[in-house]
């Protein structure tokens, strides 16, 4: 994720449970990559074995749009598996974080996977959402607070077209649901919302990937991202090259060797 300032922003996952790595400087070579000119500083943060990387640039790129919504195609978000869903989000609150839910954590419907979860955003903006299993339904995930990242979601404009891109990196398809009705629309903030959803699967789990396509209300494009715009989140992809791909919604893969 893309940071304007590192020690703030450090401040606020360290205060909802991560584990706070060493800032180091992001070489020339990897700079040359993501098409960026100045320098850039990365400090890794951790829950347990996932990681996730705070990238700053001397040359700042764009804030989050005014407005931006779950629906909208330049969405991606981390989702944090937690014990206790009402307790980390009051902590989350406390530490800078602002809603995109309506309301408290919600329990969604079996259907859709019978999770306590809400959506928020870190005090720059980037989306998180908070997962808590119902007991003893999930045995990827033991212990207290937050334990780690189930997966990263992405507003898609068609789940068949990017379904295929992502099978041509190497991940399966996994469950599909639609969700709807008055919890999802409490949980996305939005009115009247229809999504489907489509796990896609790396050969180890977790985390995995989302795809979501919006039905209703259909997402906002966006102009694409340059590798320093805060809203330029993007995966780190093990692979036989160095180079920055996008998705066929303008989302940032980055292959490293």
């Amino acid at each position: 994720m893309v940071t304007a300032d590192l020690g703030p922003l450090t401040a606020f996952y360290r205060a909802i449970g991560f584990d706070i790595g060493k800032t180091a400087p992001i070489s020339a070579a990897e700079m040359a990559v993501l098409e960026l000119d100045g320098v850039g500083s990365r400090r890794s943060i951790a829950l347990g074995e996932t990681r996730v990387d705070l990238d700053c640039f001397d040359q700042r790129g764009r804030q989050y749009p005014d407005g931006a919504t779950a629906a909208d195609l330049l969405f991606q978000h981390l989702a944090l598996v937690t014990d206790d869903a009402h307790r980390v989000w009051r902590r989350a609150q406390n530490a800078g974080a602002t809603p995109i839910s309506r309301g408290e954590p919600v329990t969604l419907p079996q259907s859709s996977g019978g999770v306590t979860t809400i959506k928020f955003r870190d005090p720059e903006g980037h989306p998180l959402e908070l997962l808590e299993f119902p007991r003893g339904s999930n045995s990827a995930w033991v212990g207290s607070g937050i334990m780690g990242i189930d997966h990263s979601a992405i507003s898609v404009t068609d789940i068949a077209t990017s379904r295929r891109f992502y099978e041509g990196l190497g991940l399966t398809q996994g469950k599909r649901t639609l969700n709807r009705g008055p919890t999802q629309v409490a949980l996305d903030g939005l009115d009247d919302v229809e999504v489907g959803v489509l796990a896609m699967n790396p050969t180890d789990v977790p985390p995995h990937l989302e795809l979501l396509g919006y039905r209703h209300p259909v997402g906002r494009s966006h102009e694409p991202f340059a590798a320093n715009d805060l809203a330029a989140t993007r995966i780190f992809w093990h692979s036989t090259r160095d180079a920055l791909l996008r998705d066929p919604d303008g989302h940032l893969l980055q292959l490293i060797r």
